[in-house]
């Protein structure tokens, strides 16, 4: 009698391991680039249309805002919406900046980390070593405005006692980060194009190390190798500047257009979630 438990015991098990198998989690690393941020909008609409389930989200800079805003609970539609009306200055021209993810976020609910419904995480760095500091408890709009301070653009933000300024100077594809949450897979959406990666800065605080070292670049060519779906959009004839409605519904196309180009690579990962 006791082996036949035995022997049903291990039928279970191996009737229901392929099941866990079958359900990997997955990330998505949204790198920074400003006003490119668009085009990860389009990248996210085909995602939802693909039907896979997001269970983590990483961010730097603008990947931050839209990274914490879809975590939030907004869809890619109203991302889209928002990201292509004139409130959207209001978050990137910096003198409401806070107060507009401030009342975004508390729209859907959410003022902490732990608020929000899909866990996420964002980067910045310290102003003066240019280390990185991975932020993943608080109060969750100021921890974006962190990520998105680029340099002599935004004033740093006091982050407990450190003074904290935008990620990308140390690492704009977070694709690490969001396999440090528990993502098996990571589909990594990047802004960067060719020799435009790295922030223009001044000659203050660490600039000096930082210029010789280059951890950005050094980050930024291993998270390429590690994610495990690239979505790389063709954004060279656009600045991070270009937050113009004509422009930015120019990106969130070529975005959309970009990740269609993987369909075949989403539905996969659909299809193994499912099973």
């Amino acid at each position: 009698m006791k082996n036949f438990r035995y022997f049903l015991l291990l039928v279970i098990l191996l009737a229901t391991m392929p099941i866990f198998a079958g359900r990997p989690k997955v990330g998505l690393a949204l790198g920074g680039g400003g006003a490119k941020g668009a085009a990860t909008i389009g990248v996210l609409k085909v995602i939802e249309a693909a039907g896979i389930k997001v269970d983590y989200i990483s961010g730097t800079s603008i990947g931050a805002i839209v990274g914490g805003l879809y975590a939030a609970g907004y869809s890619a539609s109203e991302l889209e919406t928002l990201f292509l009306s004139q409130g959207w200055l209001d978050v990137v021209e910096g003198h409401r900046v806070e107060a507009t993810l401030k009342t975004l976020l508390e729209d859907r609910g959410v003022v902490q980390f732990r608020d929000t419904k899909i866990p996420f995480r964002c980067v910045a760095a310290e102003e003066n070593t240019f280390e990185e500091v991975v932020l993943s408890s608080g109060t969750l709009y100021k921890a974006i405005r962190a990520s998105m301070s680029v340099p002599e653009i935004y004033e740093p933000v006091k982050w407990g006692s450190m003074y904290l300024v935008d990620g990308g100077v140390v690492n704009n594809l977070p694709v690490d980060v969001v396999r440090d949450m528990g993502a098996d897979i990571v589909i990594a959406v990047d802004l960067q194009q060719k020799g435009s990666i790295g922030l223009g800065l001044s000659t203050k605080g660490g600039v000096f190390g930082w210029s010789f070292k280059r951890p950005d670049v050094k980050r930024h060519t291993q998270s390429v190798k590690d994610a495990d779906v690239y979505i790389h959009p063709n954004l060279k004839r656009f600045t991070a500047a270009n937050f113009g409605h004509r422009d930015c519904q120019q990106m969130l196309n070529l975005g959309e257009e970009e990740a269609r180009r993987h369909w075949d690579e989403l539905i996969e990962i659909r299809n193994r979630q499912r099973y």
